[in-house]
């Protein structure tokens, strides 16, 4: 759900939409009707906190991707991701895996075998961002960086861990096709802590999720599943009301209307046409160790 604001440094609160996939809760913020992406960002889940018996777990099945970069970060647990470069990489709270799917990549994520075992938590965001028109062709990538080559800066009361881009001074390692900020921030009570400087300005926009507790932003309060998207001239501080917990992500605007269906994203709605029977007919890669099942494409 989406809830303008008028006259405040917050242009729109989202609330999303929760789904329930298999045990599985996932709150979809982005894609929202009547909003376009923030920055390069077009999709934007939170998945979980979910607990898993011993003999569960997740088991998202081989699919693919066109034209964006996939980026997942986990609050709890872990998931081993396995795509068709041959990377199979698992992913721990802090830690970062991007993806450039570029022309087009297939990849799972399930939980691992240790992790199936025990059973335990899983808890999360995956995001997408959609990848300038002169590299939506380009060649599929994997980057992992771990939590501890992730620059982190720490002030009284403030914790900020840099996922990627530039912000707060603070550069992540990893390589983005354009420019943008992804952070994870943590607020003690009381604390203050100002916007980015220029997130949103000129042709940038700017977006605040809370994963749990109350931040303040001027005269509106953000509270747990919420995202407030950011006006351009905003420069008040946030504020934690209680223990807070959240995403700051942005960055420049896209060069043009991106179309999303399923899980391919294009400036050419021919494009996705093309990727659609591409996977129908089974043109993709398979992911090595993960070549039996996949996701079949949907009816709509």
């Amino acid at each position: 759900m989406l809830t303008p604001k008028a006259g405040t440094d917050v242009t729109a609160i989202l609330s999303g939409n929760l789904r329930d996939l298999g045990g599985l809760t996932v709150r979809r913020i982005l894609p929202a009707p009547g909003l376009g992406p923030v920055g390069p960002f077009v999709f934007f889940d939170h998945f979980g906190p979910a607990a898993f018996g011993p003999g569960q777990g997740l088991d998202v099945r081989p699919h693919p991707h066109i034209n964006l970069a996939t980026v997942t970060y986990l609050f709890e647990g872990a998931i081993v991701h396995r795509d068709s470069l041959g990377y199979e990489q698992a992913i721990r709270p802090g830690a970062l895996n991007w993806m450039n799917a570029g022309r087009g990549i297939v990849h799972s994520e399930r939980t691992g075998s240790e992790d199936r075992r025990t059973g335990g938590r899983i808890h999360g965001i995956q995001a997408w961002v959609a990848l300038p028109r002169n590299e939506e062709e380009s060649a599929p990538t994997f980057e992992h960086v771990a939590a501890a080559d992730l620059p982190t800066l720490e002030r009284p009361g403030v914790r900020v861990h840099v996922i990627a881009g530039n912000i707060y001074g603070q550069r992540a390692p990893i390589r983005t096709k354009s420019p943008l900020f992804y952070a994870e921030l943590r607020l003690g009570p009381g604390a203050e802590w100002p916007l980015p400087h220029g997130a949103a300005s000129g042709p940038r926009s700017a977006a605040l999720y809370v994963v749990a507790g109350r931040v303040g932003i001027g005269a509106d309060v953000v509270g747990p599943g919420q995202m407030a998207v950011l006006d351009a001239a905003s420069s008040l501080p946030l504020r934690g009301l209680e223990a807070a917990h959240a995403m700051l992500l942005g960055g420049e605007a896209l060069d043009g209307e991106r179309h999303i269906w399923w899980n391919f994203v294009s400036s050419s709605r021919d494009r996705i046409e093309r990727a659609k029977e591409d996977w129908r007919q089974g043109r993709f890669g398979k992911v090595p160790g993960d070549e039996v099942e996949f996701i079949p494409l949907p009816d709509r």
